[in-house]
């Protein structure tokens, strides 16, 4: 899944396709390195950041999934508002990407279930000015617990909205009221999570926790331009154990190392990709 980010504000590469034009192309060189769906979001989720109004939102997405979509893209909208999936999903899109697993805007869960467009449950507590205040995983088992006992409530809830289980993917929310302890604990228990039985979207691409962990001698974070490397030796870790998708910015980087990875299981017999039918 390639980032497509129409934002002015976006932590890792805000602005440089905020308008429809170089958006546009920008999904496009994504999809000639290798993506297999463009991830396209008009609202910035970073650490602090402040939400547009839902007509910035509409204007930033909507152009860009229609012109992608008619190009024969696989086009998924990252959107925590019925209205705007709503008209992505009109334009083209046919899954919709919410980290806020239906809790900021419960209707769009609705809209989910009347169009069959696929579904991305995140786990989420909170919008991006305060959700890292939330970041507490005090009770038994930690954070890969409390993770697991939250999105199976999002599940209840997607399935009370009548969207099926075949039509569902749940991703871990690295970053997301998460400290980097708890996004390493995370990627290690995934196999937890995944007892849900629903595939694994995992974002980690650039992500500050990468940051912090190739730390100068001073403590100063890797920036973020410079922390591709060690978010390829996670894909390679995803991939062996079955995520059903990674999200990322650089999708060559990320397609090469996948494609090492279908070669060695060729003469190995072994696979890389989820035993569970993709939605």
């Amino acid at each position: 899944m390639g980032v497509v980010n129409v934002t002015p504000d976006s932590f890792s590469d805000g602005g440089l396709y905020a308008d429809t034009e170089s958006a546009v192309a920008h999904g496009r060189q994504l999809l000639l390195d290798g993506a297999d769906i463009l991830d396209i979001g008009g609202e910035s989720t970073r650490p602090g950041a402040t939400r547009p109004l839902v007509r910035e939102e509409l204007d930033r997405v909507v152009p860009v999934i229609s012109t992608l979509a008619a190009d024969g893209a696989v086009v998924s909208v990252d959107t925590m508002r019925a209205e705007v999936a709503a008209a992505a999903l009109e334009a083209g899109a046919t899954i919709v990407n919410d980290v806020s697993g239906g809790l900021a805007d419960p209707e769009i869960l609705d809209v989910v279930a009347a169009t069959g467009a696929t579904y991305v449950a995140m786990h989420w507590r909170a919008h991006a000015d305060r959700m890292q205040d939330l970041a507490s995983y005090d009770g038994p088992g930690g954070v890969v617990e409390a993770v697991r006992a939250e999105l199976a409530e999002r599940v209840t809830a997607i399935r009370a909205a009548g969207i099926s289980d075949d039509r569902v993917v749940l991703d871990p929310g690295l970053g997301f009221a998460k400290g980097a302890a708890h996004n390493w604990e995370l990627v290690a228990g995934l196999d937890r999570l995944a007892e849900l039985g629903f595939p694994l979207l995992v974002g980690a691409s650039r992500k500050s926790f990468l940051g912090r962990l190739l730390a100068d001698a001073g403590g100063d974070p890797r920036p973020v331009d410079e922390r591709e490397a060690a978010g390829l030796a996670l894909t390679v870790l995803l991939a062996q154990r079955g995520v059903w998708c990674v999200r990322v910015h650089d999708v060559r980087a990320n397609r090469d190392v996948l494609d090492v990875l279908d070669r060695l299981a060729l003469e190995t017999g072994a696979g890389t990709t989820p035993t569970k039918e993709s939605p």
